[in-house]
């Protein structure tokens, strides 16, 4: 993964840092699962183990490994909890699934401004360069810690709120999807687009999410659709780590349900009942 322009690049130790939380990831291995000899290890992640040693001790500081003199390096804690939790083959606010976890939302650094479309808004919104839309810009907080940089982008069809009313809303962890369905905004599907990225203590992201040191997050590019396909608006989501776990479900081919009628489209079959 390379860094973003203009952003300090992950140096060796970060990125063997995130290899090895993501193979030590829940699902993979279990706490008291002993890992290879530090010869191997290295040579598995193409590194040298001095790299590998400076690595294997940050995740120690953070208790994700164990070290035993004379008895190897093994694993620690599992990884905590994701603040939030979403499958992909449903669309559903984030704040819907924070009260099912019994999370609490709330946001800092709220803005709201109403700005003309760049290119690429334009582009998404299928407007005219310059036309007005609204772009909402917060941090949210999941029970009081960093959890995600968002930044939602309306366009000029949308319906919405006074400022004020909008304000108070976002304030206390409402989504702006919760908003525009409970505006009767016919929202029926989005599509997302998932990116990793590095990103530095040093860059504003950085701060706003809480990290540091040079680490892995969650990039999520939704564009939001009605019913008809016309896009009403689009959002960019940063996850910190631990702010969100995504899963999907999938299946092959045969494990789909089997077909309830096996005489065919248009006819039903019968069971006759002897009185």
């Amino acid at each position: 993964m390379s860094a973003q322009r203009g952003s300090q690049r992950p140096s060796l130790v970060d990125t063997a840092e995130v290899a090895l939380r993501n193979w030590l990831a829940p699902g993979r291995h279990r706490s008291g699962d002993r890992l290879p000899p530090e010869h191997d290890l290295a040579e598995m992640l193409g590194i040298s183990r001095g790299t590998l040693r400076a690595a294997l001790l940050r995740l120690e500081g953070t208790g994700e490994i164990v070290r035993r003199q004379g008895s190897g390096t093994f694993v620690g804690r599992v990884g905590r909890r994701s603040a939030l939790d979403e499958g992909l083959e449903r669309l559903e606010p984030y704040s819907s699934i924070a009260r099912g976890r019994g999370t609490k939302l709330t946001v800092e650094d709220l803005g709201i401004e109403r700005t003309g479309a760049s290119a690429e808004a334009a582009q998404r919104l299928s407007i005219e360069p310059g036309s007005e839309v609204i772009e909402i810009s917060r941090v949210l907080l999941a029970d009081g810690r960093p959890s995600a940089r968002m930044v939602d982008t309306l366009g000029p069809q949308v319906d919405v709120p006074s400022d004020a009313k909008l304000r108070r809303a976002l304030k206390q962890g409402t989504m702006v999807l919760d908003i525009l369905l409970g505006r009767g905004v016919p929202i029926a599907y989005a599509t997302t687009h998932i990116l990793p990225r590095m990103v530095t203590a040093r860059e504003p992201l950085g701060r706003h999410l809480g990290i540091d040191r040079t680490t892995a997050v969650l990039d999520l590019e939704e564009v939001f659709h009605v019913t008809t396909g016309e896009v009403v608006y689009f959002s960019r989501d940063i996850f910190a780590p631990g702010g969100l776990d995504l899963h999907v479900l999938r299946w092959l081919e045969a494990a789909r349900p089997e077909q309830v009628n096996a005489r065919g489209p248009g006819r039903v079959a019968r069971t006759r009942i002897k009185a």
